[in-house]
């Protein structure tokens, strides 16, 4: 929203909470409230929208419904005339990786249920691309981290030091992984929804470069003034809490993560676009520090 308000664009905020909506939004969107699951009324709501950017996230035990609400939003998105769609996926559907760095030709054999419905709503997203009509693209991300990140791993992290706890990692903490800034991801996604030679097939957008867990912990230890404590939290303790804790439980399938880790390569978005801009981590993490402790106030 910050990226399309800085273009001059007029842009619609949908889903289900309007109080929620309107506490992100007010004064900058036009807030509509729809239940995705109910086609009629999602149509409804995109009615007038020329560009979509689906980004709908659900808690780890309702992942099964990704490919549910995608076909619902797909068929609203019709029938309202929706012209383009940018539907904004994970990793997971990739599984393990077999190269250092993964493109989008690699093949996608999800690890995990989780990735398997993420696959399923990818599959579909493509699947609807009709050019002169809906058209649509799947855009790849890694963790996320930044301003608004507050359902990540990143934001979990940084809260855990700022109240001067260690900060948990799934797997080892000394592996490599990545992250993308938010604002950055923002500005790919709007960039392409412009780029009709774009839509049809999926894309990578990756972070400025791998970094351990353990030194993304530094870095915000170092911003916050604390100790930079990292706790690896191995399977058999998320097992064990699995047994009390439904978020334990469901990471358990994801520990791959941490023990292979995915690295995107974006080459060929980068040819797409001409050039990507990626904020360094130093920078990425002081600009989240700040938010959260403002949004904290």
């Amino acid at each position: 929203m910050d990226e399309l308000q800085a273009r001059g664009a007029r842009a619609v905020a949908i889903g289900r909470g309007r109080e929620r909506l309107e506490q992100l939004f007010a004064g900058r969107a036009e807030i509509r409230s729809a239940d995705l699951e109910q086609e009629e009324a999602a149509a409804q709501a995109l009615a007038g929208v020329e560009q979509a950017v689906y980004c709908v996230g659900l808690p780890y035990p309702e992942f099964s419904r990704h490919p549910v609400l995608m076909r619902a939003a797909l068929n609203a998105a019709r029938r309202a005339g929706v012209r383009r769609m940018i539907v904004v996926s994970s990793v997971y559907s990739y599984g393990k990786p077999r190269a250092a760095k993964v493109r989008e030709d690699h093949p996608r054999e999800p690890e995990s249920r989780k990735g398997l419905y993420r696959k399923q709503q990818e599959d579909l997203a493509i699947a609807a691309h009709q050019p002169g009509a809906l058209e649509t693209l799947v855009l790849h991300l890694p963790d996320f981290y930044g301003p608004y990140a507050s359902n990540s791993l990143a934001h979990m992290m940084l809260e855990s030091l700022m109240a001067g706890k260690a900060a948990r990692w799934l797997g080892n903490p000394d592996a490599p992984h990545e992250f993308v800034f938010m604002p950055d991801a923002a500005r790919v996604i709007v960039e392409l929804l412009g780029r009709p030679e774009c839509f049809g097939r999926r894309w990578n957008f990756a972070g400025p470069g791998p970094v351990t867990g353990r030194e993304f912990a530094q870095l915000a230890a170092r911003e916050i003034g604390c100790e930079p404590r990292v706790l690896a939290t191995g399977r058999w303790v998320l097992r064990l809490g699995g047994l009390f804790n439904p978020l334990l439980r469901e990471l358990v399938e994801l520990q791959y993560l941490g023990e292979t880790p995915v690295l995107l390569e974006d080459s060929a978005l980068a040819a797409a676009l001409g050039s990507l801009r990626k904020t360094p981590y130093e920078d990425g993490v002081s600009r989240m520090v700040e938010w959260m402790r403002t949004a904290a106030r």
